[in-house]
């Protein structure tokens, strides 16, 4: 590892909402920094003035807070290398790109379409191997140059790639060295007619101007590497090291995308997905701790994370494993957390009045709640029969069919309230124990007699476990849920 400090930036264009694959970039960068102490940057790409908005740059900034990847140097921040939207500066662009000019590393280009169209045509009827721009203004003189811009000819700023520069050679971090031919290396534009600069030249000038050491981003922009290597030459700034992470695919092999479901993070989000499996899952799609660990929580990811376990294969995206790291999550929260980050929200959101209720009740609550919960909306469905009351208490009518009426379920309930009545302690064991026996005094199938007391009580036969959820419920109330189920038994 170099001794500089490793300095990394996450520049996404505020076109759009922030979608999976730019979130993992985001990650990326992120845990590469803070597993190397180091500097993350959050620079806007605003550059598209039709489609890049305030709006869209706050989606962005909405979604970087949600995934909790706080950057150290950008917008709401500041820092020693600002401004951190492009369209702020602009004025570097061009100084730039007058520097190369003065400094014979860049020329102005007064080909038309048409002359360039014209040009490539005949390469292609000649077979040349080079059909890249054929450089008809690189040897105009300053003088002849300056005339012309001075008549109002219009004209791009062209960078002179050497003549002798031979091969580029990237050693990419993933998918290390790659080589790209000279010959298709051509006289690239790097500012266009209206004096804005191209992509390959703005994103150059601001990672060499913000001291960015590596470059983590998507292999889409891989071939892109070898024009911004040559404007790093032209610079004189140095290059820094390039990490192109794989694509993300659909179970279907093809590139993700709406059809395969979500695909911004704010639907995930809004989803109730917790941030912290979010943000572990899309860690896994290409990278891997140790090549078996799955659940990877946020402070190991920032302390463990390393370009050299990073797939330069393509990964696929599951929504069934996300499922279930989400899971895992919310299983292995403590309890007191559980009940304070994802239950009384998911209830107040719900407008469920959960009523006044001691820290030790909530805790057993949170218990029977968990190894049941996916989403937060989850939380308002396992937990409706003990929020629910005798007289509000829904029956599900399936449930009622199978589990009260048949012949002798009255008899049942009548069994169960006489055994409840004389407990002393009203707790998951007494009631358990006191249910027990009958069973064998009815001369009943167990499973028949507990679905009985369960839809009388829960309304369904698929709540959390009975003893439990009657000493949430409480006596009073469990009795009377009883009474009230005995009109619906046989």
């Amino acid at each position: 590892m170099s001794e500089t400090p490793v300095r990394v930036r996450f520049a996404p264009s505020p076109t759009g909402k922030l979608h999976v694959g730019g979130a993992r970039t985001a990650i990326y960068n992120w845990a590469f920094a803070r597993a190397n102490h180091g500097t993350f940057i959050l620079r806007i790409d605003d550059t598209d003035p039709e489609r890049s908005t305030e709006e869209n740059t706050q989606i962005i900034l909405r979604a970087m807070r949600w995934l909790g990847l706080d950057w150290d140097e950008g917008p709401e921040v500041g820092g020693d290398f600002g401004p951190y939207f492009q369209t702020e500066r602009a004025e570097m662009y061009r100084a730039a790109a007058q520097r190369l000019w003065d400094e014979g590393k860049a020329y102005p280009c007064f080909c038309t379409p048409e002359q360039l169209a014209a040009d490539r045509a005949e390469a292609q009827a000649r077979k040349d191997p080079f059909q890249g721009y054929q450089r008809r203004c690189r040897d105009l003189s300053r003088e002849e140059a300056q005339a012309r811009i001075d008549a109002g000819e219009p004209y791009v700023l062209r960078i002179k790639v050497p003549a002798d520069r031979g091969d580029v050679v990237v050693r990419d971090a993933v998918h290390g060295e790659v080589t790209f031919a000279a010959r298709e290396l051509d006289d690239f534009v790097i500012q266009r007619t209206d004096g804005t600069p191209t992509y390959n030249f703005a994103t150059v000038v601001d990672d060499a101007a913000m001291g960015i050491t590596h470059v983590i981003r998507g292999d889409d922009h891989l071939s892109n590497t070898p024009r911004q290597v040559i404007v790093y030459e032209a610079l004189g700034a140095p290059v820094p090291t390039f990490a192109h992470i794989s694509m993300i695919l659909g179970a279907d092999g093809k590139k993700l995308s709406k059809r395969h479901g979500a695909t911004n993070v704010e639907e995930y989000r809004d989803a109730g997905y917790l941030s912290d499996a979010f943000v572990n899952y899309l860690a896994l799609l290409g990278w891997s701790l140790d090549g078996e660990t799955t659940i990877v929580p946020r402070d190991v990811l920032a302390s463990q994370f390393s370009l050299d376990h990073v797939s330069k294969n393509p990964a696929t995206f599951d929504p069934k494993k996300l499922e279930w790291i989400q899971a895992e999550y919310l299983r292995t929260m403590d309890d007191a957390e559980f009940v304070e980050k994802i239950m009384r929200p998911a209830l107040a959101a719900a407008g469920v009045d959960a009523g006044e209720h001691a820290s030790a009740w909530w805790g057993a609550l949170a218990a029977i709640v968990k190894p049941r919960t996916k989403f937060p909306a989850d939380v308002v469905t396992v937990t409706a029969p003990v929020f629910a009351t005798a007289e509000t208490l829904v029956y599900d009518e399936k449930s009622v069919a199978k589990g009260l009426a048949k012949a002798g379920m009255g008899a049942v309930l009548d069994a169960a309230r006489e055994a409840l009545a004389g407990l002393e302690a009203w707790e998951p064991a007494a009631i358990d124990t006191a249910l027990e026996p009958l069973p064998e005094a009815l001369d009943l199938k167990k499973r028949l007699v507990f679905q009985a007391v369960r839809v009388a009580v829960c309304g369904n036969l698929v709540s959390p476990p009975l003893g439990e959820t009657m000493a949430l419920v409480g006596r009073e109330d469990c009795m009377a849920r009883i009474d009230r189920a005995r009109a619906l038994a046989l």
